[in-house]
């Protein structure tokens, strides 16, 4: 703001009084009311109980270089030593240790992709040729048995390259499948319809777990003689169709927020289904189930630990096999400390993307 002095001229006024400002935001948000003082001082008070007893433990007295487990306990604060030692095996499963670099390139690959899918600097037949490229090329470095490779057989895969891929492809695969239940469960052809909606409920009434044990002990028994499906791919196939079925639902709700008229403005200039479902509808209501569908993405990759239950060695598994050496037992807290930093690191990265979307697309 400005003003005009005497000489006709405009006097520039002093800036706002930023530190007035931010104390009196401080005092609104946290002190507006006696209830919000009192949960404000509470939870002051428990930081403050809370903070350097963690802080001694993780930091102050932690061991990062101990030679044993003894001198670790002896230390008195948390051993990252136990984490340096038996990075490896929980990271990569009991994959061979002497090729131990195929599944951190495969997993630097899979992020990458997933990386650069994200900056949206690919669309249609780019993003299918990157993936296509990729899932090749990790199958390539995870089994090997051509071009030098040792043959390693996927029973011996596990840890974060195990994890990524069932939750990468689970979400991949998902995605689309659930966007043609929910315009099939909106079909006008009674028996699509009716298939659509017998699979969607089916599915959403039963938990993951449940699939996980159909797909690993009952589906072989339907197999004909002689024929059968590799466990990790029974276990991936049931990722796939839990995850439609709930990403299904979402979808729909989204075509349902769609106003009537925007389908008869499709209708009106001559689109047929496909190219106003294609170009118009599904466009938009994809754009306002941006939230619930990265929840659900967030969710599955939470969820892949579950196949732990049919001898999968995922990350948390992993985990419990590196807790299971006798000379390190006991450093249960540093594990799961870990492997939890992992999972945090990557649904964060989701959330954030999703956010930054959101805002791109309301611009």
């Amino acid at each position: 703001m400005s003003t005009t002095t005497h000489t006709g001229r405009p006097a520039l006024l002093a800036p706002p009084r930023v530190r007035a400002r931010l104390v009196t935001r401080l005092r609104r948000s946290l002190f507006q009311s006696p209830a919000s003082a009192l949960l404000t001082i509470l939870t002051i008070w428990f930081v403050l109980m809370l903070a350097p007893p963690l802080v001694q433990w993780l930091l102050v007295k932690a061991s990062f270089q101990a030679p044993d487990a003894q001198a670790c306990r002896d230390a008195g604060g948390a051993c990252w030593a136990f984490i340096r030692e038996k990075y490896r095996l929980i990271l990569f499963g009991t994959y061979p240790h002497a090729e131990q670099w195929r599944p951190l390139l495969a997993t630097a690959l899979l992020v990458a992709s997933i990386v650069w899918t994200a900056t949206r600097r690919l669309a249609g037949l780019q993003i299918a040729g990157l993936w296509v490229f990729t899932i090749l090329l990790v199958a390539t470095l995870m089994w090997g048995g051509f071009l030098g490779l040792a043959f390693v057989e996927n029973t011996r895969w596990g840890g974060l390259p195990l994890t990524l891929i069932l939750s990468t492809f689970g979400i991949a695969f998902a995605f689309p499948l659930g966007i043609l239940l929910a315009l099939g469960r909106r079909s006008r052809m009674p028996a699509i319809r009716a298939m659509c909606i017998a699979y969607i409920e089916l599915i959403r009434g039963v938990p993951l777990i449940s699939l996980l044990f159909m797909s690993s002990v009952m589906l072989p028994l339907f197999l004909p003689e002689g024929f059968s499906i590799d466990k990790l791919l029974r276990a991936q196939l049931a990722i796939i169709f839990f995850a439609a079925a709930y990403v299904a639902e979402i979808v729909r709700g989204g075509l349902q927020a769609i106003p009537k008229g925007q389908y008869e403005g499709a209708e009106s200039i001559g689109l047929s289904y496909w190219q106003q479902t294609r170009k118009i509808v599904l466009p938009q209501a994809l754009k306002v189930v941006i939230p619930p569908l990265v929840s659900t993405f967030i969710a599955l990759f939470k969820d892949t630990s579950l196949v732990v239950i049919i001898g999968i060695f995922d990350l948390t598994q992993a985990a419990k096999a590196a807790l299971a050496d006798p000379a390190w037992t006991g450093f249960g807290v540093e594990a799961y400390l870990f492997i939890g930093l992992i999972y945090f690191v990557f649904c964060y990265s989701i959330s954030r993307y999703s956010r930054s979307l959101e805002l791109d697309l309301k611009r």
